[in-house]
This record gives structure tokens, C-alpha cells and sequence, in this order.
């Protein structure tokens, strides 16, 4: 059983990765979801990719919604208890409580996937009461998706030996470099203006992406006479808490006031992003926060050089800065302008390290390595439950 805060088709990081892996291990180990969900208009049952899924609507505005969200979530949870043997909590929250009880009451193998540092690593969950810290420590084993995560287990004194490292995975076949004449194939059909190099931003319009950061930095690149469209993929509205919907406009209306609108693409919401990070040059992501970022990985593995802001146990271990992409000291919209201005100057610079960006996740983050090993942790809990 796969419980997410989110699933298909609404979006969230843990989300995607929790379909991925459904995808790959699929022919090995039987699957169903259990997922809140913040679109009221979403069928309490359904089928996805032929996987059963069962949603609980939730406002994440209301207390009383959350409250029965969590009465929701745990009469599901006993309901289809018969069906699975494991449970792979993706994320840590308040509603997680409940389950784990009901999971070790039911003597299933609890899995907890942990997604980022600063929420729910063991001293942050030990930091938000004693009665989520005693949840927490019920897990059978702890999945990492960065080496960092194993920092937690030493100052808590909770079993190391619970914890797995293992990075999230990018779908190889899916996310690959342009072929020739590809890249500006899929800038006509996505009505980017072409001649000019695209950069590429990916993620929701919130405060912790910070797109405003990054359309600030290539605004002070147009000023220099650098010219690029500039690409922002993401939801700019909705109901999910992360999304301020004020950005969106201001950029917008920047953009018309200094006369670049016509350089600037949104798009809401894509199925076939792999197709735009085949039209981009540069991807830039000024976050504030993150467990370990789906879109740079699937930047890297498409052959389009990154700039990202540096995150300490995040980002710093997977781009190797001027080999890989650039990695920005901070939130800074004149370090990224610098950075991608560098980038931009040169298409051989591009090439060179979008090739070496490729082979680096090739090598250490392919989606059918990440999900051998969450199998092999399954195998382990199986093997433990049975003995």
C-alpha cells in the first residue's frame, strides 16, 4: 500500500516518484494507493495505469476537513488492509500517525520514505512532539532519498540500521538529449520563438521555488542585450498550500511593462514535460528547499546544463559546479543571471556539460536502480515478517 499526499493527476514531487516506482516494480509486487487529494471533483475510487487508487478529499484550509481526512484515510486503511502485506508511507505528516498505529495493530511492515531535510527527517519529527516522534520510531526501515537523511539517524539515536540510502531515479528512455534538429522541432510546436536560446524553469509558482528570482535575473540578462525566451512550467493557481497565486501576475505584469511578454511561455500544466526540457538550453531552478529534486534530475538526464541554487546534502552531491552545471550560493537573482549568462555565451559549454550531466545521473540515478532497491528493502521486510 502506497500512501502519498497527492497522486496522479494531481502532481506533487513524492508523487511522481511513487508512480515511477509503481511503474517499474509493477511486475513484481502487487500495488494500490492511498492518497489524499485537494480536487473535491476526483473519484473516491478509481484506476490509474491500471493501479487501483483510493482518494480523500481534503481542504487544506479547514481544520475540520484535515480532521476528517484523517478518519477518512484510517476506515480506508482498515477497508483494504487484506490486500497488502507493507506499508510505504511517502512522507511523514500528522495523518501518518493514525496508519502507523493501525499498521503495527495489523502487523504490517511500515516503510517510511523520507523527502526532505527540514521536515521530516528524524530531528525534525522528534522537534514536533513527543507523539510524533513515538509514530515515527515505529517504521520498519527509513528510506533516504539523500546521504544527509543518514545525519539524522547519528544525533537521534534512532537505528541506523533502519535506514536506507536510495536517491530518487529518472526515467532514462523517457528523459534524453535532443536528437538533431529535435530541439528546435519541439520549440515550433510548443510556440516558443526560436533562433534565440530557451531557458527552462519547472516547478510550482511558490515561495520556495521562487520563479520571480529567476525572471528577475534573465530580465537583468535581456537589459545586458543577452537574448532567451524564458520557459515557466508550473501550476500559478490551485487549492495545493505551496502555491502563491499572486506570482504568476506579477511576473506578467513586468514582463508587459518592460516589453518582453512576447519572450515569456507559461504553461500550467504538461504530460509530456520531457518534450520541453528537449526545446530548452539552460535549466534554472533558484529553490529555496528540497528532499532531492525530480526536475534537475530530469534536466540533467534530457542534456540540458542546470543552475540551481546550493542546498548543503542536496544539491552540492549531485552538480559538480562548471562539469555538471553551476551551483548558486543563494537565492540570488544576479548570481543566476551570472551563471546562465555564462551558459549562454557558449553552445559548446552547453553541450559539454549537458553530456557529462547526462552521464552522472546515467550512472547513479536511473529509475530501474532506485527501484531494485526499494525492492530489495520489500524483500527484507517480507523475509522478516515470515521468520
Amino acid at each position: 500500500m502506497m500512501v502519498t499526499g497527492a497522486y496522479a493527476p494531481e502532481k506533487s514531487g513524492a508523487s511522481l516518484q511513487c508512480r515511477n516506482l509503481i511503474k517499474a516494480l509493477r511486475d513484481r509486487a502487487d500495488f494500490s494507493v492511498l492518497t489524499t487529494s485537494t480536487d473535491p471533483s476526483l473519484p473516491w475510487n478509481s484506476v490509474v495505469d491500471g493501479i487501483k487508487v483510493r482518494r480523500v478529499a481534503v481542504d487544506p484550509g479547514s481544520r475540520m476537513s484535515k480532521l476528517v481526512a484523517i478518519e477518512r484515510m484510517a476506515s480506508s486503511f482498515l477497508e483494504l488492509s487484506a490486500g497488502f502485506d507493507i506499508v510505504h508511507l511517502h512522507g511523514f505528516s500528522q495523518k501518518s500517525i493514525l496508519l502507523v498505529a493501525l499498521a503495527k495493530l495489523l502487523n504490517k511492515k511500515i516503510v517510511i520514505k523520507l523527502t526532505s531535510v527540514g521536515h521530516d527527517d528524524p530531528a525534525s519529527i522528534r522537534a514536533r512532539g513527543a507523539v510524533m516522534w513515538a509514530a515515527y520510531r515505529q517504521a520498519d526501515r527509513f528510506i533516504g532519498v539523500t546521504p544527509r537523511f543518514a545525519d539524522g539517524f547519528e544525533t537521534t539515536g534512532l537505528d541506523r540500521g533502519r535506514f536506507r540510502f536510495i536517491p530518487n531515479g529518472v526515467d532514462l528512455d523517457r528523459f534524453k538529449p535532443a536528437s538533431a534538429g529535435t530541439r528546435t522541432e519541439f520549440q515550433h510546436q510548443f510556440r516558443i520563438p526560436t533562433g534565440d536560446p530557451v531557458v527552462l524553469f519547472v516547478g510550482f509558482f511558490s515561495r520556495e521555488k521562487n520563479p520571480d528570482v529567476l525572471f528577475e535575473a534573465w530580465l537583468a540578462l535581456h537589459d545586458q542585450g543577452v537574448r532567451s525566451t524564458l520557459v515557466l512550467i508550473g501550476a500559478t493557481s490551485g487549492t495545493y498550500y505551496e502555491i502563491d497565486s499572486g506570482l504568476a501576475e506579477r511576473i506578467k505584469e513586468k514582463a508587459a511593462r518592460r516589453g518582453v511578454g512576447d519572450r515569456l511561455v507559461f504553461v500550467e500544466a504538461e504530460e509530456h514535460i520531457e518534450h520541453y526540457y528537449r526545446a530548452a538550453d539552460v535549466f534554472a531552478l533558484p529553490t529555496a528547499r528540497e528532499g532531492l529534486p525530480n526536475v534537475l534530475l530530469e534536466a540533467m538526464a534530457s542534456g540540458v546544463p542546470p543552475v540551481i541554487t546550493r542546498l548543503e546534502g542536496v544539491t552540492d552531491w549531485i552538480v559538480t559546479p562548471g562539469v555538471t552545471g553551476e551551483l548558486v550560493p543563494s537565492v540570488d537573482s544576479k548570481a543566476f543571471a551570472d551563471a546562465i549568462g555564462w551558459l549562454l555565451s557558449s553552445r559548446d559549454r552547453r553541450e559539454a556539460m549537458g553530456a557529462a550531466a547526462r552521464a552522472h545521473v546515467a550512472a547513479n540515478f536511473s529509475l530501474a536502480a532506485t527501484a531494485q532497491q526499494t525492492f530489495e528493502v520489500y524483500q527484507e521486510l517480507v523475509k522478516e515478517h515470515r521468520s
